[in-house]
């Protein structure tokens, strides 16, 4: 894949872009991922492919992680987390589908987990609509359009330690592996 770089956004002290830690808040990170959405050379510079999702790693603000991503028609990423990172994402081209979990899940000490009634959320983000989240996020995204890509834009601070990947039956959830970043090259 080839490796695109962004410029990252200067700090400002005193505006909502630093988090507890120094590094950039959920909504700079939102902000970041509405600004690269926008961005028609970019985003058109993204090469896709039919049969699986396809991703450029960008230099996000302030030392996070980015990912430029490609969606298939009915590609999906199946329930996760991003390791205890907070993050936004937005759609720069077609729509995604967000399913998420509204409980924040224990990160330690469990295998199977079964969820309360009325956690499950879901929205639609089309053209340049975007969401930040914490960092005790679990969801799954999806391309639920039979015949049209979409693009997408995230970004995740501190850059993403690990993921967790689940799966869920019902109201029960289970921890089936984690993935560290030396396996994403």
């Amino acid at each position: 894949m080839p490796d695109v770089r962004t410029p990252a956004r200067p700090h400002a002290p005193g505006n909502d872009t630093a988090g507890k830690d120094g590094g950039p808040s959920a909504s700079a990170l939102l902000d970041f991922v509405r600004r690269t959405a926008a961005d028609p050379a970019l985003i058109a510079s993204l090469p896709l492919d039919p049969e699986g999702r396809t991703w450029i790693r960008l230099d996000g603000p302030g030392g996070s992680e980015a990912w430029l991503i490609g969606w298939p028609p009915g590609t999906g990423t199946g329930w996760h987390d991003h390791g205890g990172s907070h993050g936004a994402f937005a759609t720069a081209t077609g729509e995604l589908t967000e399913q998420s979990l509204t409980a924040q899940l224990p990160t330690e000490g469990w295998k199977t987990l079964e969820l309360a009634d009325g956690v499950d959320r879901e929205r639609t983000l089309r053209d340049g609509r975007g969401r930040a989240f914490g960092p005790h996020h679990v969801h799954q995204v999806l391309n639920t359009s039979p015949d049209t890509h979409a693009v997408s834009v995230h970004a995740y601070y501190p850059p993403l330690p690990l993921m967790r990947r689940y799966s869920r039956t019902g109201q029960v959830l289970r921890l089936e592996e984690v993935e560290r970043p030396e396996e994403w090259s």
